[in-house]
């Protein structure tokens, strides 16, 4: 399918400059409206002419959407907070390393300057055939062409593929999946507040959304609470080049011990499914015992039960048996020290 690149529609564009203004726009527009968080996503849909919003909504003048705050219980993230802002500030660092870690994996250092938090865990899948504008299912088609006899599908699903197989491409939402953050979002009628694992939509809910996000709402702010603080945190983003490429797997953990007992813990992979999974079985079977490497293999088989490979993606069920193995047992865990 032909497709005219670098040629944007022609929309109108907006510019807000308090939540407020910004709200009131994309209910007056309703599907009609895009929002532009850095613009990374949002370009690449526009330039390839594949999306043709009427309106434009450009957050980059709303302050309030900015920056870091510490709260009565732990702290507050501006969705339009650079990935950036995010690495090098001093709280994160110190208290919540694993989404600092995870967001210096993004990209290049010029995109993180330009990306944002709230718009990494809001774009959108990077399925060649959907991002190229063919009629797959998630484009409102009746066919997964990743997923026939002469697909290409290296990147795609191995766990929860319902008719659509493409994943998630975020490093920083296993992240905040580890660290049981919590999404600000506000809608028409009021503030709604919503866990990090339910803001993530799968094809069996919803096959044309990757999030909960719909017209008129607008993701604010991501909510840390002071739980995880301090935790033993492993990230580990597996690609094919060290600089720009999505993961093709990734995983993240937040562990609280007692001696080598795991007394507690929460563990996150993206990658494998159509959005970020929170291995719940493995926790439960990991709770209690010993941290070593007997339960982190037995942690792997159990992370990997039910996956279903594609013609070109096998190497993604050892793969993240391993991740989840090494997210347990601790192995590359002072790679983050700093």
């Amino acid at each position: 399918m032909a497709v005219i690149r670098d040629i944007m529609p022609a929309f109108q564009l907006f510019q807000p400059s308090s939540i407020a203004d910004a709200q009131k726009l994309l209910e007056q527009h309703g599907e009609d409206a895009w929002v532009m968080a850095g613009g990374l996503d949002s370009f690449d849909w526009l330039k390839d002419r594949i999306r043709k919003p009427k309106a434009l909504v450009d957050l980059s003048g709303v302050e309030e959407l900015r920056g870091v705050r510490t709260t009565a219980d732990g702290i507050e993230i501006g969705a339009m907070t650079t990935l950036t802002e995010v690495v090098h500030h001093p709280v994160v660092k110190e208290k919540y390393g694993l989404l600092a870690q995870a967001a210096e994996l993004v990209a290049s250092p010029q995109i993180r300057n330009q990306g944002t938090l709230g718009g990494n865990v809001s774009q959108d899948a990077r399925c060649w055939y959907y991002r190229a504008g063919w009629p797959c299912y998630r484009a409102g088609g009746n066919i997964c062409y990743a997923d026939t006899p002469v697909g290409r599908n290296r990147e795609h699903a191995i766990l929860h593929a319902e008719r659509c197989v493409a994943v998630n491409p975020s490093d920083s939402a296993p992240a905040l999946i580890a660290l049981d953050a919590k999404f600000v979002i506000r809608t028409p009628k009021g503030e709604r507040v919503v866990d990090a694992e339910d803001y993530f939509l799968g094809p069996d809910i919803d096959i044309t959304q990757m999030n909960i996000l719909q017209p008129g709402y607008l993701l604010t702010a991501i909510r840390i609470p002071s739980t995880w603080a301090g935790a033993r945190f492993y990230f580990e983003k597996v690609r094919d080049r060290n600089v720009w490429d999505f993961p093709l797997l990734n995983v993240a953990s937040a562990m609280m011990l007692s001696g080598d007992t795991i007394q507690n813990i929460r563990i996150a992979v993206n990658g494998a499914a159509a959005r970020p999974l929170r291995l719940k079985a493995v926790e439960d079977s990991v709770r209690g015992k010993q941290r070593n490497a007997a339960t982190g293999e037995m942690a792997g088989k159990l992370a990997v039960q039910g996956a279903v490979p594609l013609q070109f993606n096998a190497y993604k069920i050892p793969l993240m048996r391993n991740l989840v193995k090494r997210s347990i047992s601790g192995v590359q865990e002072a790679a983050w020290a700093s």
